[in-house]
Parts: C-alpha cells; structure tokens; sequence
C-alpha cells in the first residue's frame, strides 16, 4: 500500500480532490480527520490530494495543507498543534476593555440614530486572527509545492456582498485548470492571507474583507454548489470533510417543557441557516448524474465526467459539545453573550460556530480522528485506487455517504 500511494502516476491518475466545508470553531473536527488521515500515510508522503479546496473555517484548514502539500503529515501535525491550543484571544480580541467599547459604540450609534457615531462594522475584531495567518501562512511555500507537483490547484471560496454571489479564488500550477477557463464563478488569482480573512468573515460578528474593489464575507453564505470548485479545478475523486451534525432526535418534548427560544437561539437558528448544507443535495445531484453516465449507450459529453465522492461528517451532535464547554470562554465574552442569550444551551447553536477554546477543539479534534479511524480502510483504499468502476453503487450509512 505505501508504495501505491508514494507513486506518482497513481496520485496523476486519482486527481484527488479536497473539500472542506465551513463552519468557525466547527472545523477543528476537519483538523482531526486530516490528523488521523495523515498518520495512516508514510511518514515523508506528499498530500494524497491534487486539487484542495475551502469555504470559511474549511479555507483555513484548507490553505495550512496546501503550503505543506510536499509533506502531508507534517503540515497535518503542525495544523493540529495550533487548532489543539487554541484561545479566542487568537481569533478575535476577547478583553474586556474592547468588547466595552464595542457595546458602547452600538449603544451610541442606536441612541443617536447613527449621527454621532455609525454603528461598528462588527462585533469583534479578528485583527489577531489576521497576526496568526501572516505569521504561520507561507503562500510562497505552497506555490513550490505546485512547480514540485505535489499540488496543483488551490481554491478559496469567498461571498460578495454586493453581488450576493459566491466566488471561487484560485491558483492553479500552470496547465493544471484547463477545465476552469469558462468558470464564471472562478477568479484566478494569486492567493494571500486576505483570501482568507474574507472567506471566514462571519457576518455580523466579523468585519468584511476588500479584495479587488470589492466587500467579502463568508464562503459558507450563498454556497448552492460546494463541489463545483474542485471539480472545476480537474478533480475525478472528492474526498468531502463536513461539519454538519448528526441528524438529531425527531422524539418529541412535552410542550410544557419547552421554554421560548431566546435572543441567541434565534441568532443561532438564523447562522445556521445561513450557512445551510448544500452538500446533501450537491451529492444527491453527482449521484444522479453518475447514474445516468454509466447507462449511457454513448459517451459523455465533453466535460461531463464520473466523480467518485466519499464524505466524512460528526457522528454527534457539535452543538451539544460546546454547550458543555461554554464556560471556558473568556469573562468578558461570556458577559457580552449573555446579553444575547448565547452562552446557554439554548445558544449552543452559535456558541459552537464561536467557541474557538482548546477543551473544546480538542475534543472536535478527538472525534474527527476517530471517525477517521473507524474507516481507515475505506479512506486508504479511496486514495489509492484507480478511478470507480462503473458498477460502483453508493453507500449510505446514517448521515455519511460513500460513493466509490
């Protein structure tokens, strides 16, 4: 097995590709899966995968594999150390004397109807978000990678504000994204820390990125198609990292017990829904189109192409993870939440998407690795085989699919 997957002509045939969907905090679940993932490989392997593509938090994860795509594990490994230590002080300031003048300045800007002060851009500032990229992040190292062939495409998904429409940035090794030149929603570009910024730009709670004349936010918003980019890029397999949680109980609660969703359960519900999966119906969709390749008397048409997917998602509940964890949060910003009903079980849903503190990390992490694990020989086999046999079917088990 360790001579298949060093060899290159396999990883050229695989054009495997990568695809981490958003989710703030969420995705330290990714972190543990490309762990686990990395440590069933050779020690010195490159990256398992041609084509790495990210939304949001994914983006981040995604980019930090890329710059180490020569050495796979290694990056894997260094991404884990930072993901398993993580304060929310790294992410945004969490002090108590700039979250006061946060609050302050929207009190001002509501009482004055905005003349005297406008309201803040957002409720943190992710400046130290921006520190940690620069420091770590080192673009240059990725795009050696690229002329070495151990990479060639890297996509970073960001939403325009002012189109409502989501684009795809990416750099590509020369000759690499020939599929990609009648991408609309395709920017060749040369990537940068600001990329990132602005993929995993929260509305709301974190402020907008400029790229090119233009305001960005979250790649998760306005995201119908999260497959598109690596497909676009060249990718023929998709190895799918979600940060859904598992389908939740249908039992039912005596109404009596149900107390009135708050503030924070409704800023929650409303996040969630913003970032609304498409995965299941994108995959519904490649099944669909896989089907109708393999009993076509014909070939397909140009472009149209068998795509084999396997994804990976919690096997619990994220949500009920950070609920147990919500006291690990800073003073200041469990005050500040209160005020919006968040740090409670009934916020949970958005405490998860923020709660960036290493108890909880590292237990997103834990069970990442351990998903993996528990189908280790499925992923090992998923990167090292030739492309699907056109009597492959799809699996289903519970919310994880399979597609080989």
């Amino acid at each position: 097995m360790s001579g298949l997957l060093n060899h290159p002509a396999t990883a050229a045939a695989a054009r495997t590709g990568l695809v981490l969907t958003g989710g703030g905090a969420r995705s330290a679940y990714q972190v543990g899966v490309i762990g686990a993932l990395a440590r069933m490989l050779p020690r010195d392997a490159p990256s398992p995968f041609r084509i790495v593509t990210g939304m949001s938090a994914g983006a981040i994860v995604a980019a930090a594999l890329a710059c180490h795509a020569a050495r796979f594990r290694t990056g894997a490994i260094a991404l884990e150390r930072v993901w398993r230590n993580f304060h929310c002080d790294q992410v945004f300031r969490a002090d108590t004397f700039s979250l006061l003048r946060v609050g302050l300045r929207w009190a001002l800007a509501l009482a004055s109807a905005g003349r005297l002060v406008g309201a803040p851009e957002s409720v943190f500032d992710n400046s130290p978000l921006r520190e940690l990229l620069e420091r770590r992040y080192d673009f240059g190292q990725m795009r050696a990678a690229m002329s070495a062939g151990h990479l060639d495409a890297l996509a970073i998904t960001a939403s325009n504000y002012r189109t409502a429409r989501s684009v795809a940035f990416f750099e590509s090794r020369v000759g690499a994204a020939d599929r990609a030149d009648d991408w609309l929603r395709g920017m060749p570009t040369e990537l940068s820390v600001n990329h990132l910024l602005a993929s995993s730009a929260v509305p709301f709670l974190f402020p907008a990125t400029r790229l090119d004349g233009e305001h960005f936010g979250d790649g998760a918003m306005r995201q119908i198609a999260p497959l598109s980019p690596a497909i676009r890029l060249g990718a023929d397999r998709l190895f799918i990292v979600g940060v859904r949680d598992a389908p939740a109980s249908s039992a039912m609660i005596a109404v009596d017990r149900v107390p009135s969703p708050g503030i924070g359960q409704v800023l929650g519900f409303m996040l969630d829904t913003l970032f609304i999966d498409a995965l299941p119906a994108s995959l519904v969709q490649l099944e669909r189109l896989n089907r109708l390749i393999d009993q076509s008397a014909v070939p397909a048409p140009d472009g149209l192409r068998r795509i084999a997917p396997l994804v990976i998602s919690p096997r619990a509940s994220l949500s009920e993870i950070a609920a147990r964890h919500a006291r690990t949060m800073p003073r200041s910003v469990r005050a500040l939440l209160r005020t919006f009903g968040i740090a409670n079980v009934g916020g949970s849903e958005l405490l998860s998407y923020l709660l960036f503190e290493s108890g909880y990390t590292r237990e997103l992490i834990a069970l990442g690795a351990a998903d993996a694990r528990e189908r280790r020989d499925e992923l090992l086999s998923f990167i090292a085989r030739a492309p699907a046999a056109a009597d492959d079917r799809p699996t289903r088990n519970d919310h994880r699919v399979a597609v080989a």
